[in-house]
């Protein structure tokens, strides 16, 4: 059955051995439409990003890129501007019918760091063929911070499916009749539904966040331990435009209230290149029932990663930044995000990561 394959089908295929682990998958990796996947023992220090390429093993490949090896056992540094790769505790077994995908975690995206998954054989990141069978990396490339990471932390998670999930524009304008996937108005629907960054908010000029260049470490452990303003700047305008600044990271907001129906799920894809020198950043997998009112939601606004280009840029208030291409589950989940899963974001406004508080 053509479809992304929900916690219940996920949790049979660890009972099958399919999805594998060592140490074994921990119940709490279970995400409603996807599974945590966790950093193991040790880090290679790249001297380049690099993709294994058809009929060759990362393993094999490592001794060209390698310049030094990190033990993360008692916790270790990633340093910002540096490239790293991570085997992860987990393995894939799959039949020829299904096949995956990865994203950064919502917090890992907010901290601008970099983490993209590698496989043996795979001429891109973050994309499992279907029938792969070995073992899992991550690359890790913190941006704007360094980061403390030890074994067991979740930086990304992989979503299976079968077949082409993908909703076409009018299946997305059928289920937007039926289950609305905005508020507050008329969805742009156009090879996916388009969002558009919000810079002039109800209350106050606060539109987003700048990243600091020179900043402290962050221990990814440390929930709520940050006080923004030492790692972030305040952006603010009246005028309802910003001017982004080249290789500068920015947090900023939808101005749409979005919702992810339970039988559905989606991912954030930045907008075309031609519409300006930036773009949303590598997170961006909603899980089914973010902001939908089955899972305590009302809709909820995506938080907005940007980085400029090589130019600097104009961003206007409700410019079209980016567009939610959303996915047929093969069944309504066990869980929903916001319901029986702790959600950090659910009904967010403009929002850092877990770790900072103003």
């Amino acid at each position: 059955m053509t479809g992304v394959l929900p916690s219940q089908t996920l949790k049979q295929l660890i009972d099958r051995e399919v999805i594998g682990a060592n140490p074994a998958i921990d119940p709490a990796q279970l995400q409603p439409a996807s599974l945590d996947l966790r950093l193991g023992t040790v880090a290679y220090r790249l001297r380049a990003s690099f993709l294994a390429g058809h009929g060759r093993t990362v393993e094999g490949r490592l001794p060209e890129f390698e310049m030094h090896r990190i033990d993360l056992a008692g916790g270790a540094v990633l340093e910002k501007g540096c490239v790293y790769l991570v085997p992860l505790m987990e393995h894939l077994d799959l039949p020829e019918t299904l096949g995956g995908v990865a994203n950064a975690k919502s917090s890992t995206g907010r901290l601008d760091l970099l983490t993209r998954l590698v496989i043996d054989g795979g001429a891109e990141f973050d994309r499992i063929p279907a029938g792969y069978s070995g073992p899992l990396y991550a690359e890790i490339c913190p941006r704007s911070f360094s980061v403390l990471v030890r074994p067991g932390m979740r930086l990304n998670q992989m979503r299976l499916s079968e077949g082409d999930a993908t909703l076409s524009d009018a299946d997305l304008t059928a289920l937007h009749a039926s289950s609305p996937l905005v508020t507050g108005g008329e969805p742009v629907i156009a090879d996916g539904l388009g969002f558009s960054v919000d810079l002039e908010p109800q209350d106050g000029d606060l539109v987003g966040y700048r990243a600091k260049p020179h900043t402290g470490v962050i221990d990814l452990d440390r929930i709520g331990q940050y006080p923004a303003r030492d790692f972030w700047e305040d952006i603010r305008t009246r005028d309802g435009q910003i001017i982004l600044d080249p290789g500068a990271f920015y947090i900023l907001v939808s101005r749409e209230a979005v919702t992810i129906p339970p039988e559905t799920a989606a991912e954030m894809a930045p907008y075309l290149a031609m519409v300006g020198e930036f773009r949303v950043h590598y997170a961006g997998f909603f899980d089914p029932g973010f902001g939908h009112a089955a899972a305590g939601g009302a809709g909820s606004r995506g938080v907005l990663e940007v980085r400029c280009h090589e130019a600097p840029f104009v961003l206007e208030h409700g410019q079209i930044v980016g567009r939610l291409i959303y996915e047929r589950m093969q069944a309504v989940p066990d869980m929903l995000y916001g319901r029986e899963i702790a959600s950090n974001y659910q009904g967010q406004g403009l929002k850092l990561s877990k770790h900072f508080h103003t």
